[in-house]
C-alpha cells in the first residue's frame, strides 16, 4: 500500500509557506523543505526562509541543517528528504514537501536512481582541470558534442552538471539525456498529491520586487558580510544562489548597490518564469491559480476549473482531494 506524499509548490513569492502551515495543521502533517538555499545556516534573509515563531508548532525537516560551506545537491537532498519521510511516516503524519528547487520534488516525487552521480574522481578532476585551463564554453561545447539535448538543457554556467554529464557518457556509453528520460517516466511510489500554486504574472512580480525590498530592509547586506568574515567566497555553491552574489558583487565594488538590487528583482523573476516552465512539464500536477487577493480558482491539467473566493477554499479543495483520494483507494 503506498503511503502518502503531499507537495506543495510554485514559483518564488506565490504563497506557498502560509499555506503548507495551515494545510500541515488540517491533515496532522510536517513540512519538509525543497529549498536548495534554506538548507543552509545563517542564510535567512536572502532565501526568504521561514523562521522558527513563523513555523507555528508544525515541524519542518531540511531547514538550517547544513553550513554555508558544505555541497547540497540533488542526490543528498533526495536521501535526506528520504530520511525525514520514515520518521514523519513512523509518527503517523503526512509528509508535505514544499518549496520552489522543481527537481529536487521531481527526484523524491518519482524516486529518480542518481548512481550516475556516484564519485568517480579522477574523470571528474580530469574535467575540472579542463575547465579552469580552458574555459566552460570548452567543457559545454564537449558535451554539445556527445548529448546534444543535456547540452541545450544545461546552461555552460552549470559546470557541476556538466561535468556529471560527460562523466555519465564516459563511464556508461549511454547519454545522460537518454537515462534522465527514462528516469522521469517511472511512475510515483507514493500515494502522490501534487499542488503547484501560480498568479497573475505582474502580481507575482511585483511580490517579488516587494520581497526584495523587504529583504533589503531587513539587512540582506549585513547577511552578506557576515558571510564574508565567516570565510564565505563567491565559488561556494551557496554564495551562488540569488541575491547573495548580487550583494557580493556590491561589496566588492564591481556594482552599485541601487544595480545589485535592480539585478536581484529581474533574475528573480526570471527564476520564477522558468520554475513555472519546469512544473508544467511535470506529470500528476493540480495547478492552483491566486490572484493578489488570495482569491484562488482551481486549474485542473484538463483545463477545467473551478472559482474559489479566498485562501481557505484552497484549503478546503485540497484536503477534500486529499481525503477523497484515499478514500477512493480504501485508506483512512
Amino acid at each position: 500500500m503506498k503511503q502518502p506524499l503531499i507537495i506543495l509548490t510554485g514559483p518564488t513569492a506565490v504563497g506557498k509557506t502560509a499555506l503548507s502551515i495551515e494545510l500541515a495543521r488540517a491533515l496532522n502533517g510536517e513540512i519538509i523543505s525543497a529549498d536548495s538555499m534554506q538548507v543552509y545556516r545563517h542564510m535567512d534573509i536572502g532565501s526568504a526562509k521561514i523562521m522558527p515563531e513563523e513555523m507555528d508548532g508544525i515541524p519542518h525537516h531540511l531547514i538550517d541543517v547544513l553550513e554555508p560551506w558544505e555541497e547540497f545537491n540533488v542526490t543528498r537532498f533526495q536521501a535526506m528528504a528520504k530520511e525525514a519521510m520514515a520518521g514523519i511516516y513512523n509518527r503517523g503524519h503526512v509528509p508535505i514537501v514544499t518549496g520552489g528547487t522543481g527537481f529536487y520534488i521531481q527526484a523524491l516525487a518519482y524516486d529518480i536512481d542518481f548512481t550516475e552521480n556516484e564519485d568517480h574522481s579522477g574523470i571528474r578532476e580530469e574535467l575540472e582541470q579542463l575547465a579552469a585551463e580552458r574555459g566552460e564554453e570548452h567543457l559545454h561545447q564537449m558535451l554539445a558534442q556527445i548529448d546534444p539535448e543535456s547540452a541545450r538543457a544545461i546552461h555552460a554556467n552549470n559546470v557541476k552538471r556538466v561535468i556529471r554529464a560527460i562523466e555519465y557518457y564516459r563511464l556508461t556509453g549511454e547519454k545522460i539525456s537518454e537515462h534522465n528520460k527514462r528516469e522521469r517516466e517511472k511512475t510515483s511510489p507514493y500515494d502522490l498529491y501534487y499542488y503547484v500554486l501560480t498568479r497573475d504574472r505582474a502580481a507575482l512580480y511585483e511580490r517579488i520586487d516587494r520581497r526584495v525590498d523587504v529583504m533589503m530592509e531587513q539587512g540582506l547586506v549585513d547577511e552578506v558580510k557576515r558571510l564574508k568574515e565567516m570565510g564565505c567566497t563567491r565559488d561556494m555553491v551557496a554564495m551562488q544562489g540569488l541575491g547573495y552574489k548580487e550583494i557580493l558583487d556590491y561589496l566588492d565594488g564591481t556594482i552599485s548597490l541601487g544595480e545589485a538590487v535592480y539585478i536581484i528583482k529581474r533574475d528573480t523573476r526570471h527564476f520564477a518564469k522558468r520554475q513555472l516552465t519546469w512544473f508544467k512539464r511535470e506529470r500528476d500536477v493540480r495547478f492552483i491559480a491566486m490572484d493578489d487577493g488570495n482569491a484562488p480558482w482551481v486549474k485542473l491539467q484538463d483545463g477545467t476549473g473551478q472559482p474559489e473566493d479566498d485562501q481557505q477554499k484552497i484549503l478546503t479543495y485540497i484536503c477534500n482531494d486529499y481525503f477523497g483520494g484515499r478514500n477512493k483507494h480504501g485508506i483512512e
